[in-house]
């Protein structure tokens, strides 16, 4: 453990901690590329999938956590704005999805 530590220069195991969280945070973040470029390869044409809005919502919600927790305020700025736009994003599909209904 010592070694990890040393290597994701951190000084405490709750740091650490905090660091897996951020690496998770970000690898949910990049998932939400994955899933766009899967859908639009089967479509064979440029989609965003519900599926890319959720993973982004949650790794900005998650990565914003983090930004917090380092005392970021450019990371904290720049995820606040990201989160606000897929929560909009999933508010509008919603909407539209209950006035089609």
């Amino acid at each position: 453990m010592h070694w990890l530590m040393k290597m994701l220069d951190v000084n405490s195991t709750a740091e650490l901690w905090w660091v897996v969280f951020g690496l998770a945070a970000q690898l949910m973040f990049t998932a939400r590329f994955i899933v766009q470029w899967i859908a639009s390869e089967r479509q064979r044409d440029s989609v965003v999938p519900i599926a890319f809005w959720y993973f982004s919502l949650a790794g900005g919600l998650m990565l914003f956590s983090y930004a917090v927790y380092r005392h970021d305020p450019v990371f904290i700025l720049g995820q606040s704005l990201g989160v606000f736009i897929y929560s909009r994003n999933l508010w509008l599909i919603y909407a539209k999805r209950r006035r089609e209904a």
